[in-house]
């Protein structure tokens, strides 16, 4: 799906006129600048809805590069296409006294084709330039003007971000009286100002001051202001549309994006059937056809026209055999329509660090940045993930599990929620037999088993040629002198998949010898090295995005005549969040090391953080036991 958002660092002046501004650094408060690496001394950004297929974007803003770790903010980047045209662009730079050094314009910035690796068909543009100054602190000034010829979705206001501080920022919506919106204010402590100007028309305005910037925090959840306008009615590449909730939404995609695009090839319908033939279970049947459409398309992204919504026809695809999210879900959904089963193309936001689902009770067209498919089995609702060739049927992993999603059905648009891969669902489970002589040498064998959202944890490695999984596999098992002489992956793709990781290896001078002793790492294989930074004053809650177990097993076969020096490793902690337990056993010439780590999936309140610190301390000094082995009895 199009990217909705655009990367646009609006760098701008402005106070009422750019000259009218001081930006010498000393003017800002002391309170707002400690911590931040960029300041916005200004911003002004302003949106007026003249007609439903004409709407100026306004910017004015201000940023002062604080250091060089705000250095990723003074990058000026806008996209354009046939919908968005650029009007004005001009802006000045200025040291840290407030002394202009430079200016810029249209003419120096550069104007290309984006790349992303991926997308086969693009129409949009992308102009960028990166202001050049001689030292830290300095200002960049700008000022920019654009129209869109479409009302469908409009960009989210989010004054501030990680490690940005805001003097001040303004954010006018002007339209007819006439002109509809929604908006959702989200963590903003003022709220919207109303007003009718000189010309009749309404004026929404938000506006914050003096915010200091927010830093990141493990597990943390953001909680940026922003503000989200969505329009009732709407015009987008020329068709009229109008909706207030997820239901009509919904159906306006369903009736004008997706209707009547799953015709499909007489001769493509009679395989089809043929294919499904003698099977009774609906869903074995689209089993069948899912990995038929696996076999025989590819992903490609698709961003033309209004491609970023509307997917290729399925007869096109069924022709070339590629398409991106949205013609591949709409591919696969004309395929099992032709054997008389049902399915729903739905909406969501996809991302592996972030569950982020539609907001409920704000519908709007710029969530979602991708396209699932829902089989509404009786008591048994399947979803499929249509771009690879890999996952198996009903699976959909960390991409887009636990989401709430719009499906864009006959009867309307329909909110529903993808399945949660949970603590006990998502494991990495190892099996090991080790062996340790007197030299110090290890070799052994292990093997391991990921299921859950797991399963496809070595995915890349499946992929890769065996010397490129070997140099994968070394840095992961961070072993010195590990040598690999075997190294196999397989995947059980049924209902509840599986995939198997075997390794065969040997790593000389694993232990160190001195003085008769030997010393080793317990836990070799999976360890936690770091443990969570100190935060004072926590500002978010914890976000444990996705729960996890991982369970080792390591028998470990010592040299003849050594016993055990100190106390052998037994410890257990049971917390709300998570569980950690690591034993070893000493018996005639073995040691056998059971390690099991648990999180647990969900948010806890940010009070218990120093809890969860002191959680993972312990797993780290307990992962990086070492064993130290003496001879005789």
């Amino acid at each position: 799906m199009k990217k909705i958002l655009i990367v646009i660092y609006f760098l701008i002046a402005g106070n009422k006129t750019m000259a009218q501004q001081n930006y010498d650094v000393g003017l800002i408060p002391k309170d707002i600048l400690a911590g931040a690496n960029a300041v916005i001394r200004n911003e002004e950004t302003s949106i007026e809805v003249k007609d439903l297929d004409n709407v100026v974007y306004h910017v004015k803003k201000s940023i002062t590069i604080v250091n060089r770790n705000g250095d990723n903010m003074a990058p000026i980047v806008l996209e354009h296409d046939k919908l968005k045209n650029i009007k004005l662009i001009k802006g000045s730079i200025y040291n840290a006294a407030g002394i202009q050094t430079g200016k810029f314009g249209e003419k120096d910035f550069e104007d290309v084709t984006p790349y992303d690796g991926f997308s086969l068909f693009v129409d949009n543009k992308i102009k960028h330039f990166t202001p050049a100054a001689g030292g830290y602190p300095y200002t960049i000034v700008y000022e920019m003007e654009f129209q869109f010829k479409q009302s469908l979705y409009f960009y989210d206001w989010e004054p501030a971000q990680i490690g940005l501080a805001v003097e001040n920022a303004t954010y006018t919506f002007i339209c007819k009286p006439e002109f509809n919106i929604r908006y959702k204010e989200i963590h903003l402590s003022t709220k919207v100002q109303t007003s009718t100007n000189h010309a009749g028309m309404k004026v929404y305005l938000w506006q914050v001051n003096n915010v200091k910037a927010s830093r990141a925090e493990p597990f943390g959840f953001s909680q940026l202001a922003k503000v989200k306008i969505a329009s009732e009615e709407f015009n987008y590449g020329g068709m009229p549309g109008a909706f207030n909730s997820w239901e009509t939404l919904g159906k306006w995609e369903y009736d004008h994006l997706l209707y009547n695009r799953d015709g499909l090839p007489l001769e493509t319908i009679t395989q089809l059937k043929n294919i499904v033939a003698g099977i009774n279970d609906p869903k074995l049947k689209a089993k069948k056809l899912y990995e038929y459409m696996q076999q025989r398309t590819h992903y490609v992204s698709v961003q033309v026209g209004i491609g970023g919504f509307q997917p290729f026809l399925a007869s096109d695809v069924d022709k070339l055999n590629y398409g991106d999210c949205k013609a591949l879900v709409n591919y696969t959904y004309s395929l099992l329509k032709a054997v008389g089963i049902e399915s729903w193309y739905c909406v969501v936001t996809a991302g592996r660090n972030q569950k982020v689902g539609m907001i409920k009770d704000f519908p709007s067209m710029n969530q979602g940045n991708h396209v699932i498919l829902c089989l509404p089995f009786k008591n048994d609702t399947t979803w499929l993930e249509c771009t690879s060739q890999q996952l198996p049927f009903g699976f959909l992993g960390s991409f887009t599990d636990d989401r709430t999603v719009l499906a864009c059905t006959p009867e309307g648009g329909k909110l529903l929620n993808t399945p949660e891969y949970t603590m006990d669902d998502n494991l990495e489970d190892r099996r090991a037999s080790l062996a340790i002589d007197e030299s110090g040498k290890l070799t052994g064998e292990m093997l391991t088993t990921f299921k859950g959202a797991e399963y496809d944890a070595r995915q890349w490695a499946i992929e890769d040629s065996q010397a490129d999984r070997e140099k994968g596999i070394k840095r992961i098992y961070q072993i010195n002198n590990l040598e690999i002489q075997k190294l196999e992956f397989k995947q059980d793709k049924s209902l509840k998949p599986i995939t198997t990781e075997t390794v065969k290896f040997s790593a000389i001078d694993y232990a160190s010898v001195n003085d008769g002793k030997l010393y080793f790492t317990l836990n070799s294989l999976n360890r936690v090295n770091e443990p969570l930074r100190q935060i004072r004053n926590r500002l978010t809650e914890i976000n444990i995005n996705r729960g996890i177990t991982k369970a080792d097993e390591i028998i470990y076969t010592l040299p003849k005549g050594y016993r055990l020096e100190k106390q052998p490793l037994n410890i257990n902690i049971v917390k709300p969040f998570g569980n950690y337990s690591a034993t070893m056993v000493f018996s005639e010439g073995h040691l056998i090391y059971k390690r099991k780590f648990q999180l647990k999936g969900g948010k806890y309140n940010k009070d218990t953080y120093q809890d969860l610190v002191d959680f993972y301390q312990d797993v780290v000094d307990a992962d990086n036991y070492t064993v130290t082995l003496v001879k005789g009895f």
